[in-house]
């Protein structure tokens, strides 16, 4: 290789993430007249006599280059380019074959076995140098591409830690959002309420309830908070101690009187008073709809309120069905509103279906929603083959089968079913 010039020894700069290399040859001045130059250039050089040493070399560190001569007695260039491949080393290594085969089947040969470049002897310094280079370049972007990666896996490493945590967090808030409906169902007299709760997620925005202060007196709601996720289960969590099955004292649907029993407040009254109180909240921006009913169940008498949530379906005993309600205003949404009320007597053997929009708005396979019609057809049809709790858990799967989604349904999906047998 011919000499090198003082304009040699001032380009170490250029050689980037280059810094050690390896020269592998059995050829003891071949080594020597590649070592002086690459010293001279700022390089770390070490030295092997065969492929064999070379390899035993590499296992206590890779190299950043290695040259390596192709004809060698014993492990050949190409074997140990092989071997030095098959190392288990964390960072890349440029390789440079160093032959006098320039037939373009062996260098095919050459790049199979693991090699990046080929330098026909005798050797020019400044081809050898411009060869460097470009392997340096290649190191470059390459061990900046290694280290973005290992940025990202850290962090996604710390985010599955995180995910982790939340999805805890979240099954923790789902077993506090069940116990808001400790029971499903509920027998009153001859009576029945069954609830479905059924949230999309791991918790979800829709809440459903009943209570009862006392004999022949029944009151059962379905909510639907506006938005998805953690805000809108927090809401229902509220809604859920306003409207406490347990603790009557703290529900706002009640009133006690004489010191002696509770009476359930008109459901137009119900209605205002959660407005007041969410509108007096200004840090809440999160609004629901809701049917609240209360019965008496001596009579029949339903008296409802319908605050923006879908209509009530009302299943005659006689096989005549029909949705109640007048609709209004959601509950949260502006200050000031009055509540309509709905009232209707319930003869023995009618069924009031109360259901949130994720009923009528999943859509279906066909791209149509199920709206009120699909779900008038889907309840005449479980009503005529099961009663209370299967009614519900038969309106669910067959939702869920007809539903245009793979993984089921897209939003929460709740219902109250009341049965109402006489007194």
């Amino acid at each position: 290789m011919s000499g090198t010039s003082q304009a040699e020894v001032r380009v170490e700069l250029d050689f980037g993430a280059i810094r050690k290399v390896l020269i592998v040859d059995d050829s003891r001045l071949q080594r020597r007249i590649l070592t002086a130059s690459l010293k001279k250039w700022g390089f770390e050089v070490i030295e092997a006599d065969s492929g064999e040493a070379a390899i035993e070399l590499c296992r206590d560190g890779p190299p950043d280059l290695v040259l390596s001569d192709w004809i060698m007695p014993g492990m050949g260039g190409l074997e140990f380019c092989r071997a030095f491949r098959a190392l288990d080393n964390d960072q890349y290594s440029y390789f440079i074959l160093l032959t006098s085969k320039s037939e373009k089947q062996e260098v095919a040969r050459g790049l199979d076995a693991g090699a990046d470049d080929f330098l026909i002897k005798p050797l020019e310094a400044d081809e050898l140098r411009a060869r460097i280079s470009a392997g340096a370049r290649i190191l470059d972007m390459q061990r900046e591409l290694s280290e973005k990666n290992r940025i990202i896996e850290s962090a996604l490493d710390e985010l599955k830690l995180a995910h982790d945590a939340i999805d805890k967090d979240l099954i923790q808030a789902r077993k506090i959002q069940e116990s808001l409906v400790p029971e499903l169902t509920g027998t009153f007299g001859t009576s029945q309420v069954s609830l479905l709760l059924k949230p999309c997620g791991h918790i979800g925005g829709d809440l459903v309830g009943m209570f009862s202060p006392g004999v022949n007196r029944l009151g059962f709601y379905s909510i639907d908070v506006s938005g998805h996720g953690i805000t809108s289960a927090m809401m229902t969590a509220r809604l859920g101690g306003y409207l406490s099955s347990s603790h009557f004292d703290q529900n706002v649907a009640m009133e006690r009187r004489f010191n002696k029993f509770y009476a359930l407040l008109p459901p137009e009254e119900v209605a205002s008073l959660l407005n007041s109180r969410l509108m007096a909240d200004t840090g809440i921006e999160e609004y629901f709809t809701m049917v609240y009913a209360i019965i008496d169940l001596r009579n029949g008498h339903l008296k409802m309120v319908q605050a923006g949530h879908p209509h009530p379906l009302l299943l005659r005993a006689n096989g005549r069905s029909e949705f109640l309600g007048e609709g209004g205003l959601p509950i949260g949404l502006l200050p000031d509103v009055t509540f309509q009320r709905t009232d209707i007597y319930l003869q023995p053997g009618d069924k009031l279906l109360l259901y949130s929009d994720g009923f009528t708005e999943c859509r279906l396979k066909d791209g149509r929603l199920l709206d009120e019609d699909g779900l008038m057809r889907m309840a005449m049809d479980c009503v005529a083959d099961h009663t209370g709790p299967e009614f519900l858990d038969d309106m669910f799967w067959r939702l869920t089968q007809a539903a245009a989604s793979d993984g089921g349904i897209d939003d929460d999906v709740s219902a109250v079913f009341f049965e109402y047998n006489g007194a």
